[in-house]
């Protein structure tokens, strides 16, 4: 099968390593030529352009853009394409996605790949990303059965853990356990840095270890993603982020009227729930 990637970065590239080594021709294409040489280069596509013609003959293409740029390089790339390319995209948020694309382009079916690492560009990319990982597919009523059924066969071959729902339940879902974290990681290192006296700023920096690393990772990473999590899921993002500033301010209540055995209840609590969302 001749599989196009269109944005040659992190995901883009491990995709393109994962199924070119299953024997599929990968067809790659990058904002920049230098991408396209590394790509090439590294082993992760057959070949490479920066000219979005190139994936005339994809059965598949993967858009693996950043999400503000999904909507616009779909609508370029269908100028090149025949009616039955199957079109997806990896982006971390459905709705606006598949609202706009799916009246342009029969043949689209949303996903999500719930895998990555704070590295980005295709010198990150690497095999076997996705294996045991949840990859989201949000098919619609008007998405065609067979154009779902190859790209649930692609994604099954990545080792994949296969999930279907609604666009808005995604992003909602998301909101959650990906979108939240990245704000509240932002704001642990905001707050951080708002210390005044600077020796305890220097003393705090040099006694961060894995508590601090762990909390930390995901809001000291991409920007953009960053950014275009909250413009593009505002409104999930928005009532999560309203929920943990009422969770939080219940521990500052605790916490101000030494409610000990309450704090403890709390912590005994999460402590039974956190294994139902990471094991």
């Amino acid at each position: 099968m001749k599989i196009g990637i269109v944005g040659l970065g992190l995901i883009g590239g491990c995709l393109g390593f994962d199924l070119r080594s299953q024997g599929h021709y990968i067809l790659g294409v990058s904002r920049r030529e230098s991408t396209c040489e590394k790509a090439v280069k590294l082993g992760s596509v057959d070949q490479a352009s920066v000219d979005l013609s190139l994936l005339a003959s994809a059965d598949v293409v993967f858009i693996c853009t950043p999400i503000g740029l999904i909507v616009p390089q779909v609508k370029e790339l269908i100028t090149h394409l025949p009616k039955t390319t199957i079109i997806t995209d990896v982006g971390s948020v459905k709705t606006p996605i598949v609202e706009t694309i799916s009246p342009l382009w029969e043949n689209f079916v949303g996903g999500h790949p719930m895998a990555g690492k704070t590295d980005v560009g295709i010198e990150a990319a690497q095999r076997d990303l996705f294996v045991n990982r949840p990859y989201v597919l949000t098919p619609v009523e008007t998405t065609p059965s067979d154009a779902v059924i190859i790209v649930e066969e692609i994604v099954r071959s990545l080792g994949s853990i296969i999930y279907h729902c609604q666009p808005e339940q995604h992003d909602r879902a998301v909101s959650w356990i990906s979108h939240l974290p990245v704000m509240v990681s932002a704001s642990l290192i905001a707050a951080c840095l708002s210390e005044q006296d600077p020796e305890i700023a220097t003393l705090a920096q040099n006694f961060a270890s894995s508590g601090f690393r762990d909390t930390s990772r995901v809001g000291g990473g991409n920007p953009e993603l960053g950014v275009m999590m909250a413009q593009y899921n505002r409104q999930a993002l928005l009532h999560s982020l309203y929920q943990y500033r009422e969770n939080l301010s219940e521990f500052i209540h605790i916490i101000e009227q030494e409610k000990w055995e309450l704090l403890a209840e709390k912590f005994k609590f999460n402590q039974q729930a956190r294994p139902d969302f990471v094991e």
